[in-house]
């Protein structure tokens, strides 16, 4: 059985999230100990509960220890299997439905069939990707890998509320992962000199005008820096109202800026804060951003052939993951290497 440290890194959920997902994808048991031992409330909380519960029913697989608060459990995984559309998770509140994906879509990938799921939380909320990185950044990259999955926003879901819905359908994967190299001028967008951001402005429970004011903003920043930009208006209506908020992502190839809306904060504010965030990425000599980076470290050990990414720093997130990823396939090799010139870190997996 693999023994996991929950508190090494960052100690976060990412390390659950990441040793179930690899637990059931190559069949090996494993123990995770001080989960989230680095958090003000540690142990086990509500979106990783249904995140293994969920995992368990694609893999056949057993947990012990699998409840509220607790800092220890064992996963015992089982022959994959499919789910279609009957596979029905409701978060609670404002749990971030991208952190359960995060655990949920790399297993669905190696199962028999195509899997359907159906999940209730939070869309936009802090401390987490937000929905539309995950629709716009992350499954583009994944394509590029040879992954088939879509994600249809049905209502979002902000904090504390959540009651934002999510349908997800992930195809098997055909033969296998590719190994993924951007930056190398083929035509997947992400030369961050060239090239149109686009981003989406979104509220539900407030005025029209904080949607346009939150997109205005960013828009003006990122002329003045030399970018032209393309963001779309979403006011509730288009989208099913459940809970109050508002918020702004923006993408340009595999680099992205967001940033959350909260009671007392100027709209104007939020847009200039998405965009400032992905002026940092583009004007950077990275080839992907720091979040993407840390969320494809368990694709590229599981792809066939190399892969290359260049970031802006090692976050904790990144390192943590290599870390569990590590344990589960030690054959593999992350060389990480300082380019003094252009500012950024190579990250190779051979």
């Amino acid at each position: 059985m693999i023994e996991i440290d929950g508190s090494a890194g960052e100690g976060g959920g990412q390390i659950i999230r990441t040793a179930i997902a690899l637990a059931a994808i190559t069949g090996q048991e494993v123990e995770i100990k001080n989960i989230r031992a680095n958090r003000p409330n540690p142990g086990l909380a509500a979106q990783h509960l249904h995140a293994v519960k969920a995992v368990e029913r694609l893999s056949g697989g057993k947990t012990e220890g699998l409840r509220l608060h607790s800092q220890k459990l064992r996963f015992y995984p089982g022959d994959l299997r499919g789910i279609r559309a009957d596979l029905d998770i409701d978060i609670g509140t404002a749990g971030s439905i991208t952190l359960l994906l995060q655990c949920l879509i790399p297993v669905a990938l190696f199962a028999e069939g195509e899997t359907v799921v159906k999940v209730k939380g939070g869309t936009d909320v802090r401390w987490a990707p937000p929905i539309d990185f995950y629709r716009e950044v992350f499954l583009k990259a994944l394509s590029v890998m040879g992954c088939n999955i879509q994600i249809e926003v049905k209502r979002r879901g902000y904090y504390p509320k959540g009651g934002g819905a999510v349908e997800v359908h992930v195809h098997p994967l055909d033969r296998s992962l590719h190994g993924f190299v951007p930056g190398n001028g083929d035509g997947d967008g992400d030369d961050s000199k060239s090239g149109v951001v686009r981003g989406i402005s979104h509220s539900s429970g407030l005025p029209a005008h904080v949607v346009e004011r939150q997109a205005g903003a960013a828009e003006r920043v990122l002329q003045d820096s030399g970018y032209e930009a393309v963001i779309e208006r979403e006011v509730s209506g288009s989208v099913k109202a459940s809970s109050t908020g508002s918020g702004i992502t923006l993408w340009r190839g595999y680099k992205s800026g967001t940033a959350l809306g909260k009671p007392g904060k100027r709209a104007e504010l939020v847009g200039e804060e998405a965009a400032i965030a992905i002026i940092e990425e583009l004007n950077s000599a990275s080839t992907v951003d720091t979040h993407l980076a840390d969320q494809l470290i368990p694709y590229i050990a599981l792809a066939e052939g190399s892969s290359e990414l260049k970031v802006r720093e090692m976050t904790g997130h990144l390192k943590t993951n290599i870390y569990v990823t590590k344990r589960f396939l030690p054959d593999i090799r992350f060389e990480v290497t300082r380019l003094e010139k252009e500012g950024v870190v190579l990250l190779r997996r051979r």
